[in-house]
This record gives structure tokens, C-alpha cells and sequence, in this order.
């Protein structure tokens, strides 16, 4: 049987790794068994998806990223080259017991992470959130906010477009880009219709 998706001739997927139809895997991949890649996803040189990762549909995955067992990515996500993603947040290579201190991160729909952010396992990225080049994210983003620096720190907000958004006195703004509306409550923002 044909597959449905595209590996290049340098790279591995094991017996028992899913992948999506439409996807693309390029040069000096490794996918493993037990990994999940969804639809129309597009992995770039050097990218490494452990056993337990999750790659939702529309995914694009920059060069040299390595998603680690108990990540997750939502549909659309992006993540930058060479951007990090921890899995033990006490990591010794004497110690094996390590291995049972595995912490999850989730990386929303339509997020973005950009180059060479560093996420520390037991965080997640919100829906359509924005993490800064060089970023450390040491806590939760939530949905739509724009982190950066070390340790990451909230820097504004950001449409499902990327486009900066900016909150007016009544805690409404309309992303200039594509036109779609925010209405700000509690530290948190959410579409309006």
C-alpha cells in the first residue's frame, strides 16, 4: 500500500509511529514508535518525535526540534528552529529514578513558539499564544498573550492572525490585520462574535 505522506530518504519512521496524510518529512528525521503526527503537517531537517509525543494536523515544525515524550501540539501550532521543549525538571544521569518525574506540556491550537525558546516541562502554551525568539518559559501562557525574555514575562496580546492586538479603555480592541474582535476580562481575553 502507497503511503499518504512523504518521508525523505535520510530520515526514520519506526514500525508503529501514525502519520497523517499530506504530511512532509524532510532530511535526518526520526519519528518513533508510538508517536502521533497528524494531517498536513510539514517536519523540518533534523526534527526527532519521541514515543508518547502527539503532533496535531497542520503542524509546521521548524529544524533541529526535538518533541519529547508527553508533549503535545495542537492543530496549526508552529514551532521555531531550534526551539527546546525540557521533560524532567530534575534531570541527573546517574539517576534513573528521574524518569518517573516526566512532566507534560501542551502547546495549543494555533500557538506559535519561536526560535530557540526554551519551554520547561510542566508548562503549557495557550491557544494562538505567542512565545518570543530566545524566550525561557518558566510558568502557563495563556490563550493569545506574547511572551519574552528570560524568564518569559507577558508582553502583550495577539490575534489568531499574529497581529498585535491593543485593548482600549472599555477592554475591547479589533485586530487591525484581519479585523477580528477582543473583549479583555480578569487578565484573560477571548474572541467576541
Amino acid at each position: 500500500m502507497k503511503k499518504k505522506y512523504f518521508v525523505h530518504e535520510s530520515s526514520y519512521v519506526e514500525k508503529g509511529a501514525e502519520v497523517g496524510a499530506g504530511t512532509h518529512v524532510w532530511y535526518f528525521c526520526h519519528i518513533r514508535k508510538g508517536a502521533r503526527v497528524g494531517k498536513n503537517c510539514n517536519i523540518g531537517q533534523n526534527v526527532f518525535i519521541d514515543d508518547g509525543a502527539v503532533i496535531g494536523d497542520d503542524v509546521k515544525i521548524q529544524n533541529n526540534v526535538s518533541v519529547y515524550n508527553g508533549v503535545s501540539v495542537a492543530g496549526g501550532a508552529f514551532l521555531g528552529p531550534s526551539c527546546v521543549f525540557t521533560n524532567v525538571k530534575n534531570p541527573r544521569s546517574r539517576h534513573p529514578k528521574n524518569k518517573e518525574e516526566f512532566s507534560k506540556i501542551s502547546v495549543g491550537e494555533g500557538a506559535t513558539v519561536g526560535a530557540n525558546a526554551t519551554i520547561v516541562c510542566g508548562n503549557d502554551i495557550g491557544r494562538h499564544a505567542f512565545v518570543g525568539a530566545g524566550a525561557v518559559v518558566t510558568k502557563d501562557v495563556p490563550d493569545y498573550a506574547v511572551v519574552v525574555g528570560n524568564p518569559a514575562r507577558h508582553a502583550g496580546w495577539a490575534c489568531e492572525c499574529g497581529g498585535k492586538l491593543v485593548f482600549g479603555s472599555k477592554k475591547l480592541a479589533r485586530c487591525a490585520a484581519c479585523g477580528l474582535s477582543y473583549k479583555e476580562a480578569g487578565g484573560c481575553i477571548e474572541k467576541t462574535k
